[in-house]
């Protein structure tokens, strides 16, 4: 008996002969498509309030705003925001807690003060937002008024015709 040479030929697949036990169970293999990501398209974000007070600078930050001078008194030529900011972030490392108490303390207060502002924010927002809500009661209000109006003078006005077809008969 032949066997069947060429293209009809019937050959066992490559991973029909590796054995069970080399393949991985439980494994996807990555497509060759890239997903699309389930999550819906980003919303885009509400435009920030120029009005709104600005954060407070934390302790390093307050630190920062003095060294800053300081480095660029030293090193007139460096020009990188980088190595400003590097330098700044070892010497703070380096500081002890003595040292670091008077920035803490100047942002302790410079957070006192944005609360308080924040606070004062935040009520001009709720009446303007009180003030809109009110403006819009009042028109909606006007407008069931001038609906109801209206559905009034129709009823007059059906009465009326009524009572002349009642007279022509």
């Amino acid at each position: 008996m032949k066997t069947a040479k060429g293209k009809g030929a019937a050959r066992p697949s490559k991973e029909s002969l590796k054995p069970v036990d080399d393949r991985k169970v439980g494994k996807r293999k990555a497509s060759g498509k890239p997903e699309k990501s389930r999550a819906p398209k980003k919303e885009k974000k509400a435009k920030k309030d120029p009005n709104k007070p600005k954060r407070p600078p934390s302790a390093f930050l307050v630190f920062l705003e003095e060294f800053r001078k300081t480095f660029k008194a030293e090193n007139p030529l460096v020009k990188a925001v980088s190595v400003v900011g590097k330098a700044g972030g070892e010497k703070w490392k380096s500081l002890s807690s003595a040292e670091k108490a008077p920035y803490e303390a100047k942002a302790a207060k410079r957070k006192a003060e944005y609360e308080k502002l924040i606070k004062a924010y935040e009520k001009k927002q709720a009446s303007s937002a009180d003030d809109d809500e009110s403006d819009k009661s009042k028109s909606e209000v006007n407008d069931e008024d001038d609906a109801s109006g209206e559905e009034d003078h129709q009823e007059d006005e059906d009465d009326e015709e009524e009572e002349d077809d009642e007279d022509d008969d």
